[in-house]
């Protein structure tokens, strides 16, 4: 699994943080996740639940709301309606960078919020919630011994999960003012509950009202053992289990992202922070470790930069001769290319125009299996130096660079 981390432009113009989580392929589909009232996107049961869903193909993405963890914006300023909108918006940049996301995945009033959103995400086929309330108004049983006081006086810090949250007036107003059951009446989109019978958080009969005001298609899956934050990792697991499994019959298979034939892939590198030096090297559905050596910082877990260079001529070399052998019919069994770069002293080197400094110098030895004669052999080494990647390291090199976000 691959991981990118950016930011995206809220719904009121804060920057949010979001992490998407990319499968080992090309995504079969993009998902958008929505956590829980004050929990942030690297909560366990989001993390566990993007990860394994990545496991099955499926491309997640999950962010920090407005005043949450990363994201900017102050969490007081935050209403219910505000964090649909942030939705919404998560899904706007989805689309515009990636793919739209055709699956909506909320955890408690996170489902709330995605059965909110659906009607303005028209591409999303799928809606999955999680221990979801059905009233946006049940969140407010967590501070419900302060409601009067932030009536009174507007603006109150309450505590929730053991951490200070400021609770305004404005709040409790919008979430008095949300009609979700009518939005589910009209959803239109494939649906699954699941919840544990045994939820203290959010009880069950929450998921039975949503199931009632849904139309098919509609899916209950009973989360039994498991609690409302889904701590337990097999409870998470289980779930992405379940949800790939289910929302295979919703997916266009036409949508998944795979790169035409004539179009060149791009080719990713990352650090994975499991070591010093160590980058991963993404090319189309294709992973990779580069590395260095100990002796100079790195843990020797992948092949150093200048060893996928020579990979890249190696491998050149042998397609080009083999190609041409197989045009021209030749019996050829085998190529193999030994490569090795190392800097040399200009002067040492009779056949380069630069006389001064050093020079990068790759030695390449071709051994050719097959019974040809002497000059179908001297024919393939003559083809060797025609293979792209040898014309290119040996023609003018233009090379321009530019920040992630600077819009190019």
């Amino acid at each position: 699994m691959r991981t990118e981390r950016f930011q995206f432009s809220g719904a009121d113009g804060q920057q949010l943080a979001a992490t998407l989580d990319l499968p080992d392929t090309p995504p079969v589909a993009y998902a958008l996740f929505a956590h829980c009232f004050t929990c942030g996107m690297n909560v366990l049961a989001a993390k566990r639940i993007a990860s394994a869903l990545a496991a099955h193909g499926i491309a997640v993405l999950r962010f920090d709301f407005t005043g949450i963890g990363a994201s900017e914006g102050e969490f007081a300023n935050t209403t219910f309606s505000s964090n649909v909108a942030d939705l919404v918006r998560a899904a706007d940049h989805l689309r515009e960078t990636r793919m739209a996301p055709a699956i909506l995945i909320g955890h408690s009033l996170g489902g709330a919020a995605v059965l909110a959103a659906a009607e303005h995400v028209p591409e999303a086929k799928a809606i999955v919630t999680i221990a979801a309330p059905s009233d946006p108004l049940h969140v407010t049983n967590m501070f419900k011994d302060r409601i009067d006081d932030i009536r009174r006086d507007g603006n109150v810090e309450v505590q929730l999960a053991g951490r200070p949250f400021r609770i305004k007036r404005e709040f409790l107003d919008d979430v008095a003012e949300q009609n979700l059951t009518a939005r589910i009446s009209k959803l239109r989109k494939a649906l699954l509950i699941l919840h544990s019978p045994t939820d203290n958080t959010v009880g069950i009969d929450n998921a039975t009202h949503i199931f009632v005001a849904a139309k098919h298609p509609k899916s209950f899956v009973s989360l039994t053992g498991a609690d409302h934050l889904l701590n337990q990792k097999r409870d998470a697991e289980y779930v992405a289990h379940v949800v790939a499994a289910w929302v295979e019959r919703y997916l266009d298979p036409a949508v998944a992202e795979r790169p035409s034939d004539d179009q060149p892939r791009r080719v990713v590198v990352q650090e994975t922070r499991d070591g010093k030096l160590q980058q991963q090297v993404t090319v189309g559905p294709h992973r990779m470790l580069a590395d260095e050596p100990a002796s100079v910082g790195g843990e020797d877990t992948g092949p150093n930069p200048y060893e996928f260079l020579l990979s890249g001529l190696g491998a050149c070399t042998s397609m080009t001769m083999r190609m041409y052998a197989d045009r021209k019919a030749l019996p050829l069994d085998r190529v193999t290319v030994t490569l090795s770069h190392r800097k040399i002293h200009a002067q040492d080197c009779e056949d380069c125009e630069t006389k001064v400094g050093m020079l990068d110098h790759i030695e390449r030895v071709i051994a050719i299996e097959g019974d040809l004669d002497a000059e179908q052999r001297q024919r393939l080494m003559e083809i060797a130096d025609k293979c792209p990647v040898h014309r290119t390291l040996t023609s003018e090199i233009h090379i321009t660079t530019h920040a992630a976000d600077s819009g190019k």
